[in-house]
Parts: structure tokens; sequence; C-alpha cells
């Protein structure tokens, strides 16, 4: 399990997940919302017309549910407003970082 960083255009929030999405994290988070919300029935929930409504708590569900069921993924810390990403403190600047 690794640290990532992940925010929805709000506080960015540090999980603990899977080594293979956080060496992955980019390909898992569009797998995610550029697939998996438009095209699976277990996603209706989050359209909304022709759009979709998500934050990255609903990525770690989707991840614990679907991906990886006997590997939980965890939240650890919110680390507050940080300017996607920009202001991250420097202790948690070399942890892979997706903004949804």
């Amino acid at each position: 399990m690794k640290e990532i960083i992940l925010s929805a255009d709000g506080d960015s929030v540090l999980y603990l997940v899977p080594d293979a999405v956080a060496e992955n994290l980019e390909e898992y988070c569009l797998k995610f919302c550029s697939d998996w919300l438009w095209n699976s029935p277990e996603a209706e929930k989050y359209r909304v017309g022709n759009a979709v409504c998500y934050t990255e708590a609903d990525f770690i569900e989707y991840l614990n549910t679907y991906v990886f069921p006997d590997c939980e993924s965890k939240m650890i810390k919110n680390l507050g407003p940080t300017d996607l990403g920009g202001y991250l403190p420097e202790e948690y600047k070399d942890r892979p970082y997706y903004n949804f």
C-alpha cells in the first residue's frame, strides 16, 4: 500500500491505496472518470443528464468495491486547500497527485 493525494477542486486528501494504483494513478483515475462513470450500470447514480457528478471519495469507493475489493483503500488525512497541489506541505510533495 502506498500514499497518494486526490482532490476534486477542493481540499487535497491523502489516501492509502494499493501499489498498482499509486504507480499508475492517472491510468486508474481516467478509467474511472472516462469509462466506468459513463458506461457501467453501477455508476448510474453519478449521472446527471449529460454530465457526471462525483468526488475523489467516489473514486476510492469504486476501487474498494469493483477493482480491489480485497485490498481496502482508505483516507489518511485531509490536507486542506492546496491550490490543486500547488501548496502541498513539503512532507507530501513526492506523493502521486490527481485532481478530478
